[in-house]
């Protein structure tokens, strides 16, 4: 008897599923014609990039379409490492840093002769869309592809968070989260030795990674390219004044557009006669399981891509904005710029009084 409700149970359970997978299938039928889709990641891996493309094929294949990885990002496209993705073949792949797609960078995609190659390789697999997850320079390469005439979705990937029509970038809170605890670590050490200690963070053209880290980790000065500092009046003539405020130990971020930690630590502890390291955080920061923030986004962000494909908006940027993700026109968002406003960086000095 047991078995049979059971039985009953599961059956009543599927047809109700049946039934309303069938309803949701149906509402987007009438306003695509797309079935096969491509994912890549391109550039930079950033923690979450496996959560954007778990989330972009499991919404996928739920309204039955066929999904596609392309290896090696454009450099895999234009060669055709292309292999088609079942529901398993994302499964456990939420909790993993980088990407299993894997990712690489392509000179010959911007050419002439490597972008028509690319047009073969997506005309021979009968791709509808190619789904770009990664940062700047792979928006723009999404973008040569529309222009193309090939249908895209873009979605932001990146640990320097530098996408300026997305106000967060997959990757980003992971990052930072690794880097303030090696911060608070370091400070275990500079307070008991009374040093300064200078830790050097991603962010060659982009200052956010430096400036989250040095808000996060009570960081003394915080050095990021937008806002650039005089390196007698802002930095010596900050760390002497903290000394003689009292203070026997002291962090400063440096992000890597800004120099380089070990010769800046030299240089302090030349004027200041503080004993100073450097520490270059380096690629550990794009390692590790992606956190709970870069998750669920990640995943948010894979259904409204798919979505928005099967509601007929092609060639589109998906976002986050004030909280909520949106898509807008990938012409309008590659042209947004973000910046670190002076009053962010005037707060950080505040802070570090």
């Amino acid at each position: 008897m047991k078995n049979n409700i059971l039985e009953q149970l599961e059956k009543q359970a599927l047809e109700g599923f049946d039934k309303e997978l069938s309803q949701e299938r149906h509402k987007y039928e009438a306003l695509s014609t797309c079935s096969r889709i491509g994912i890549l990641t391109s550039g930079g891996d950033a923690p979450g990039m496996n959560a954007l493309i778990r989330g972009i094929a499991r919404t996928a294949l739920y309204y039955d379409l066929r999904v596609f990885g392309i290896q090696r990002g454009f450099h895999g496209l234009s060669h055709g490492h292309i292999e088609e993705l079942k529901a398993r073949d994302v499964s456990d792949t939420l909790q993993r840093g980088g990407t299993f797609l894997m990712s690489a960078r392509s000179e010959s995609f911007m050419t002439e002769k490597g972008m028509n190659k690319t047009l073969a390789i997506i005309e021979a697999f009968n791709l509808d869309c190619i789904f770009c997850i990664g940062g700047e320079g792979t928006w723009k390469g999404a973008y040569s592809l529309a222009k193309q005439g090939v249908p895209v979705m873009v979605l932001p990937a990146t640990i320097d968070n530098d996408i300026g029509a997305s106000d967060y970038s997959i990757g980003f809170d992971t990052a930072v989260n690794t880097a303030v605890s090696a911060v608070d670590k370091l400070r275990d050490t500079v307070s008991s030795h009374e040093r300064c200690s200078v830790v050097e963070v991603m962010g060659r053209n982009s200052g956010h990674i430096a400036m989250a880290v040095g808000l996060a980790g009570g960081a003394e000065i915080v050095m990021v390219p937008e806002h650039p500092l005089d390196l007698m009046n802002d930095v010596i003539g900050n760390i002497l004044s903290s000394r003689n405020r009292g203070k026997r130990h002291y962090i400063v971020v440096l992000a890597e557009g800004c120099g380089k930690a070990q010769e800046l630590a030299k240089t302090i502890e030349e004027y200041t006669g503080i004993e100073s390291r450097g520490t270059n955080l380096g690629y550990v920061q794009r390692g590790g399981s992606p956190s709970a923030r870069d998750r669920t986004l990640a995943s948010l962000m894979g259904v409204h891509s798919v979505r928005t494909l099967l509601e007929g908006r092609l060639n589109r940027a998906i976002i986050l904005k004030e909280g909520v993700v949106k898509d807008i026109p990938l012409e309008e968002a590659i042209h947004i710029e973000k910046v670190i406003s002076d009053d962010l960086s005037k707060q950080a000095d505040i802070l570090a009084f």
